[in-house]
């Protein structure tokens, strides 16, 4: 065109900046924007929302921030550009900003702005403003707008609201993969792992076909449940579908099945991955960390580092919670120390890590020490993790002095004043128990109520201390009865100091033959084969006592005990637990 000498108007330069775009291609763009100016279309609102849309196309927001202040006359196009800009690239602060701008000077949003800033606001989990952007969309007459409802149910499930998002999904007749997976994922991240399954299982009787994204979702729900024959129908789904080569999903995997209590299957996927990244290698430490095989994480880090791969701030993270958790204490410490070799800064983690690797070894000065040194302020995992450690060791004053802490930093959080009424009741400073407990009173706080659950052909059955609920009650506790006989006569004596309340003897003793996961053993021996494996979930620290007796029972009734509580896995066999009575 230039070669025939015929001068561009207002209608070419669009299609060109829109080519440009579509091909990255910066550099002509710009020659294009020179051109716009000398044919005198600087004023043109069309054109500069058309170099808007080219420098955005091009990540090159800034430019595409210059271009838009110095518009004169801004239409809702202009304004829509500028938010979704931000609001796509990680700046939801400003897409808000620009919004608001836009609110003051009563220009009126379409659906395509509202959809970029109830990102934004989702983003920054603000959910009193997105619900005013709610209120916005039913005003503007938007509601039924698709897109509008998938960011919505995103918005609502991204900040816990999960009730109000089902809603919303509920409402949506369009079967949409990305509102499936606003849905899917909002119930995997906020503890409805259950609902996510479903509705995943739904997803897929409808015949919509997931992506890379639902996939990941349900990985990490099966991980949350820790049911091995529902990861196991995971993994074959997986296998043979188009994502059995994606690394993301591949490394849920991982994490799902270590999570699930089987550390065999989470190596054997780790192992069948040919081009390993530090996500995956992390991910298979983790693993290890969480199960308490320290030796391993070391071995693993040490293949890794003979593979070429630089470990991250996760890998990290992962061996010392690996160091700590096996009683490592000289490994973890070093370990620590190496970060800054990679040029790695230490985050709040890292640092209740080693506290935790100190503290829960017994040297709890140390772990004082370290804590007042620190270079960043100390946050709740810190503290947190020194208050265990008291706790563990029956270390009343530094005891008394980190829960202070941690009742400032976050003076609604139960497991805290928990924490310390057992430190106080396993030193038998019972007045110190009852000054917790009124303190809990008078903030509303009541304690969360410990339970387990056993995988009984694929589902889950939940059990409370001295459960008597269950339609098999009298043969759970007939087996249970039998269970504490046969401890009896292996010279078992009950631990009393477990029980952290003002009872007398036999009353702690029957309470401690009562504990939730002694009531689930009895109920998985009555409802599986001899020599099948018994997988239980507990919501709480294991105590002394039933660590002691699951130990002996593992012997006795010649099966493997797998037990996941509220810090790690315990794999009792043969009389013998995993964490070598440390942890």
């Amino acid at each position: 065109m230039h070669r025939a000498s015929v001068s561009p108007d207002a209608f070419t330069f669009p299609h060109v900046l829109k080519a440009c775009g579509g091909l990255q291609n910066i550099g002509y763009g710009r020659v294009v924007h020179a051109q716009i100016f000398r044919h005198g279309f600087e004023k043109d609102v069309f054109l500069q929302n058309g170099l808007l849309s080219f420098y955005i196309t091009c990540e090159e927001n800034n430019c595409a921030r210059i271009i838009f202040d110095g518009l004169r006359s801004k239409d809702v196009v202009s304004w829509t550009l500028m938010i979704s800009a931000y609001a796509q690239n990680g700046q939801p602060m400003e897409a808000s900003r620009i919004f608001r701008d836009m609110r003051r000077l009563h220009v009126k949003p379409d659906w395509i702005a509202l959809v970029s800033v109830i990102k934004a606001y989702s983003d920054m989990e603000d959910l009193n403003q997105g619900r005013c952007l709610h209120g916005l969309v039913i005003k503007t007459g938007h509601e039924f707008e698709l897109d509008l409802r998938i960011s919505l149910t995103s918005l609502y499930a991204k900040c816990g609201h999960v009730t109000a998002a089902k809603s919303l999904f509920d409402g949506t007749e369009v079967g949409d993969v990305i509102l499936w997976n606003s849905m899917i994922s909002g119930f995997a991240k906020n503890g409805h792992a259950t609902e996510a399954l479903e509705l995943f299982f739904e997803m897929i009787s409808r015949n919509i076909e997931p992506d890379a994204v639902t996939v990941q979702s349900s990985v990490l729900a099966s991980a949350q449940l820790g049911l091995l024959d529902q990861a196991k129908w995971i993994e074959d789904f997986v296998n043979n579908s188009t994502f059995r080569h994606n690394v993301i999903v591949q490394t849920a995997l991982i994490d799902m099945y270590a999570k699930c209590g089987s550390l065999d299957s989470a190596r054997e996927i780790f192992n069948r991955i040919e081009d390993k990244d530090v996500v995956i290698w992390s991910a298979m430490i983790m693993g290890y960390g969480l199960h308490g095989r320290g030796r391993e994480a070391i071995h693993l880090f040490k293949e890794m580092k003979n593979y070429g791969t630089r470990p991250n701030d996760v890998t990290f993270l992962g061996l010392i919670t690996a160091c700590s958790h096996s009683g490592l204490v000289e490994e973890g410490w070093e370990i620590f120390l190496c970060m800054q070799d990679y040029g790695i800064e230490p985050h709040q983690k890292h640092y209740a890590g080693v506290v935790d690797l100190l503290g829960r070894a017994g040297y709890l000065e140390k772990a004082y020490n370290f804590v007042n040194t620190m270079p960043v302020e100390p946050g709740g995992s810190v503290w947190g993790a020194l208050l265990s450690a008291c706790k563990k060791h029956r270390c009343v004053q530094l005891g008394e002095y980190a829960a202070e802490k941690l009742f400032n930093l976050d003076p609604l959080n139960i497991g805290y004043y928990v924490q310390l009424s057992n430190i106080y009741a396993s030193s038998r400073m019972w007045d110190g128990v009852a000054k917790v407990r009124v303190l809990m009173k008078s903030k509303g706080l009541n304690k969360d109520f410990g339970y387990s659950m056993i995988e009984i052909n694929g589902k889950m059955e939940a059990f409370r201390m001295g459960d008597r609920c269950h339609p098999r009650s009298d043969e759970i506790y007939k087996k249970l009865k039998w269970l504490e006989i046969m401890l009896l006569e292996c010279g078992f004596i009950p631990d009393t100091e477990s029980a952290l309340h003002d009872l007398d003897k036999e009353e702690k003793e029957m309470t401690l033959c009562n504990h939730s996961e002694r009531v689930a053993i009895a109920y998985g021996l009555i409802s599986t084969s001899r020599g099948t494996t018994l997988r239980i979930t507990k919501n709480l620290r294991a105590c002394v006592n039933c660590h002691l007796a699951t130990k002996l029972i593992s012997k006795f009734v010649d099966r493997e005990i797998v037990v996941r509580d509220a810090n790690r896995f315990h794999h009792f066999k043969d009389g013998i637990c995993s964490c070598g009575d440390y942890w």
